[in-house]
């Protein structure tokens, strides 16, 4: 989310943009983690049903599999009514809150510490702040995989109990107990290591087309590096939320496999003998489906990662103004 700012801020610059940089030492930090706290949540929630449907549709079997997202939301609400697409919510938000803190101060601290350990060398800025950015997101996503997977096999769980073949829990507590009784703490830890071997190229992938996107729409409105007018707060916004949204639909199509692959090794026990295995897990798969179950729930995601990528960088831009220090 920083490297949003960040990615953001490099491109402003180059359109007489300098204004909207907003570092971290100008933040006030408590402010800062407070209205993020507040303002994520309200956005995780407003996107967490389309999770549930996207989750239960890449963990289904039989004609729940084939039915659109759509026709799964609504089958969803018949049966389960509003709580049952906002399974697993409560824990998600709550358990959310540290990680959040965690990966923005551990991102934010290492792109400063690398943006001014570049400085000793021949490069331009633009070079610098790219390799910041790349450095800073690097420990971040390794922060972040070490707390967020297993809150994430909790929270999947969460959302398919109830499912032919899936466990009932009585709340996160008892999945981590169950969990853990059966498989030992590294069952927390299922899908680990495909998340830490994919979310760096996926975020490679998402800022590269947000970075396009970006750069070709404020060419289209006729600004460029000598152009004599600044855009407004009001374009920033919202060239910044259309290219999010083009980055996130494009995002999407490319890893969609890999997330209903990850999916479902965190959440599903019918392997018969032995560990669950990403090999196992994709023989599986093809066995259910053929190639066209990697995209299970592609239209889920598909609009939860075009509707993240517009919330998230609107939102974290909102917070850093609210969250400025006093002159």
């Amino acid at each position: 989310m920083a490297a949003a700012a960040d990615t953001s801020e490099a491109s402003a610059a180059g359109l007489a943009l300098a204004e909207a940089n907003i570092n971290w030492e100008r933040l006030d930090k408590t402010r800062f983690h407070a209205i993020g706290a507040i303002l994520f949540t309200a956005q995780q929630g407003v996107l967490h049903p389309t999770a549930v449907v996207k989750t239960r549709l890449q963990v289904a079997e039989g004609g729940l599999a084939h039915m659109s997202g759509f026709a799964v939301f609504r089958r969803i609400l018949r049966s389960d009514g509003i709580s049952g697409v906002f399974r697993g919510f409560g824990t998600s938000a709550v358990g959310a809150l540290p990680g959040r803190v965690l990966a923005l101060t551990s991102l934010e601290i290492s792109k400063e510490m690398t943006f001014k350990y570049s400085e000793r060398f021949d490069m331009s800025e633009a070079s610098k702040i790219a390799v910041a950015n790349g450095v800073g997101g690097l420990v971040s996503s390794i922060c972040s995989c070490a707390y967020f997977v297993p809150l994430d096999v909790i929270c999947q769980r969460l959302m398919v109990q109830g499912l032919p073949g899936m466990a009932t829990y009585r709340g996160p507590f008892d999945v981590i107990n169950k969990v853990v009784r059966m498989e030992g703490i590294r069952g927390l830890y299922r899908g680990f290591g495909i998340t830490m071997l994919t979310q760096s190229p996926a975020s490679a992938l998402w800022w590269s087309a947000y970075g396009g996107a970006q750069h070709a729409i404020w060419r289209s409105l006729g600004y460029g590096n000598d152009s004599p007018t600044k855009p407004s707060q009001s374009e920033l916004v919202a060239v910044q939320a259309t290219a999010g949204t083009i980055a996130g639909a494009c995002s999407s199509i490319i890893t969609t496999p890999i997330d209903t692959i990850k999916t479902r090794l965190q959440v599903m026990d019918n392997y018969g003998s032995g560990r669950p295995s990403v090999m196992k897990t994709t023989r599986l798969l093809l066995d259910e489906d053929g190639w066209r179950g990697f995209y299970r729930g592609f239209g889920p995601r598909f609009l939860n990662m075009s509707l993240w990528g517009t919330s998230m960088i609107v939102t974290y831009e909102l917070i850093k103004r609210l969250s400025v220090k006093p002159e």
